[in-house]
Parts: structure tokens; C-alpha cells; sequence
């Protein structure tokens, strides 16, 4: 397995694992199951250290299908990409940061302050847009059926619309 299926395996942890961790976070706000804070805080401090892969795999990932015979990639989709990446891996590195200083303050004091939760939960909910954010654009970089008016994407939708009830059945 070369750089870039190592980037393309493993790009969804974050992305789904610091959405999920917030969902959780979210329940936990709710319910005030201040035992499931721990639980959210040590991982957004494992989704940080599994982002790191994912951000280094990234550049090896871009020279080798920029290498690659017969594949043409249009760089105007790369660089969003690239700057996106940087910008949700600092977001990532903070958010690690905050949840594992609390995580270090609660051995302390065994419920962390409700400031603190909320404050930790808007910064995943900043995170995981720009987690989402960047795999749609890393997404658009080989995939343009997902791309925005992309001629592909139109197609169905003028196909279907063409097409009266009765014929679609027939």
C-alpha cells in the first residue's frame, strides 16, 4: 500500500469519528451524563493523533497521482484542497489540546465545568465542518460526479425530469 491509499484509507476516521464524538458530546450536554464527557474528551485527543497520518499522507498522496500516466488532475482542485487540509489539521491539533487539558484537569475535579464541555463541544462542531469541508474538496479532486454543476451530476437530474410518469415505467 503506497501514501495515497494509506490517505484515502484512513481520512474518514476523523471526519466520521469527531462528528460522532460530538453527536456524543451533544447527548451528554443533554442528558447530563457527565461520565460520557471523559469519554468524548479522550477522543477527540485519539481523532487529533489519528489525524496526523492522515495530514502527512497527504502531500505523498498528491505527487503520486500527479505522476501518474493517463490520469490528469486538475490542480485548481488540489490546492483548495491542500489549504483546507492545513486549516482543519491546526483545528484538529487544537481541539486535541483543549480536550486533553481537560482530561489532565479531570483528574483533579471529576465533572469539568459546563463552560468548559460547551466550549470543547462548538469547537468540535467548528472542527468537524472543516473536517467535512476538506474531504468534499479532496472528494472533487478524483470524483466529479460530486463537484457543483458538474455535467455529471446535472445529467440524472435532466434525464428524470424529461421523462414523463408513463414512461418511466414502461
Amino acid at each position: 500500500m503506497n501514501a495515497a491509499h494509506w490517505h484515502l484509507a484512513m481520512n474518514h476516521i476523523p471526519v466520521v469519528g469527531t462528528a460522532f464524538a460530538a453527536g456524543l458530546l451533544a447527548f451528554a450536554l443533554w442528558k447530563k451524563r457527565s461520565e460520557l464527557f471523559g469519554v468524548c474528551l479522550g477522543a477527540f485527543v485519539l481523532l487529533a493523533v489519528l489525524t496526523v497520518p492522515v495530514y502527512l499522507t497527504g502531500g505523498r498522496a498528491e505527487e503520486l497521482i500527479m505522476e501518474m500516466p493517463g490520469v490528469e488532475v486538475d490542480e485548481a482542485l488540489v490546492a483548495p484542497h491542500e489549504t483546507a487540509a492545513r486549516i482543519a489539521f491546526i483545528g484538529s491539533a487544537v481541539l486535541g489540546v483543549v480536550a486533553l487539558s481537560g482530561l489532565i484537569a479531570g483528574r483533579k475535579v471529576p465533572v469539568p465545568p459546563r463552560a468548559f464541555v460547551i466550549t470543547v463541544f462548538l469547537l468540535s462542531l467548528i472542527e468537524a465542518g472543516l473536517l467535512v469541508r476538506t474531504a468534499n474538496l479532496g472528494g472533487n479532486i478524483r470524483h466529479p460526479e460530486i463537484r457543483p454543476a458538474s455535467p455529471a451530476a446535472a445529467a440524472p437530474a435532466a434525464n428524470s425530469r424529461s421523462q414523463s410518469p408513463s414512461s418511466t415505467f414502461q
